[in-house]
């Protein structure tokens, strides 16, 4: 049955968008965050993180797949991958699409993101929560990125909402020192840096806390419907510069090789290379 219920996103005070309700799923407060799942007219399912558009259905494949299917077919042999943060399942999912992936432990602070995603959006996660090479913790990322062994991982995926409230302290110098160590020595770390557009000061600042701990430091771009304001930027920190220069033909074999390709919706060999050719107004936050 139809509703006249608009759910207005909070994100920015002067600018934003809103989803005509077909029916509210659920509205939970958690230890963490306010969470609020609903059902569009428009996008599927939705959900919503302290007021601010976390997934939907509709557009969710375009971040998953550029925050997973990047770093680890630049890399080319990650077998360890480390997720913080990513509740709902998709990066999860999208990272053991891989064949050479052997390991992948997702650390999500909140439980209640997770058990709500396996109920309300199921086909995000899909088959991932019960895939032997997964591991899933309930658990503060932060503790664990410092009690981990060095050199534990080849990449690490930060799927994380904007540095306000829960998810302020994964920006911290801390936590991309501890991210360096533990990674190996081809490793690298991709997170989500905002809309340049409105967050602009977003990749600035986190682009130049990185700097201090990895020697290449840039970012890639991906176009998602629901985060407003045009280009969302992932940020890009490697040991090894020569990551963001493979060629389109390695990366296709390697897609082949790992499974990825020709089952995506908006990866290809080709998006992929070129994202990292950045628009002047976003290139120009990023550490000379």
């Amino acid at each position: 049955m139809a509703t006249d219920s608009w759910i207005n996103e909070s994100l920015y005070p002067d600018w934003g968008q809103r989803f005509l309700v077909k029916r509210e799923l659920a509205r939970v407060k958690s230890d963490f965050q306010d969470i609020v799942l609903f059902e569009s007219f428009s996008h599927g399912t939705v959900m919503v993180l302290d007021g601010v558009i976390q997934i939907t259905e509709a557009d969710e494949f375009v971040y998953q797949e550029m925050l997973a299917h990047v770093p680890l077919l630049a890399h080319g042999s990650a077998a360890n991958v480390l997720i913080i943060g990513a509740g709902d399942g998709g990066v999860l999912r999208r990272v053991l699409q891989h064949q050479s992936v052997q390991h992948a432990v997702m650390v999500e602070i909140d439980g209640e993101v997770i058990r709500l995603s396996k109920q309300f959006l199921p086909g995000i996660g899909g088959d991932a929560w019960t895939d032997k090479r997964a591991e899933v913790i309930v658990g503060d990322g932060i503790d664990y990125v410092k009690r981990a062994p060095d050199a534990s991982f080849d990449a690490i995926i930060v799927d994380s909402t904007d540095p306000i409230g829960v998810g302020e302290v994964l920006f911290t110098d801390e936590f991309y020192e501890n991210c360096a160590r533990i990674l190996t020595p081809r490793g690298l770390v991709v997170n989500q840096c905002g809309v340049p557009f409105m967050q602009a000061d977003e990749l600035r600042d986190t682009s130049a806390r990185r700097q201090r701990y990895f020697s290449h430091v840039s970012a890639y771009v991906a176009a998602v419907p629901t985060y407003v304001g045009g280009f969302m930027t992932l940020g890009w920190s490697a040991k090894d510069a020569g990551l963001t220069q493979v060629s389109v033909e390695t990366i296709r074999a390697r897609a082949a090789a790992s499974g990825i390709l020709g089952n995506t919706k908006y990866w290809t060999p080709e998006i992929h290379v070129g994202a990292f050719n950045l628009p002047p107004y976003i290139a120009c936050h990023l550490p000379g």
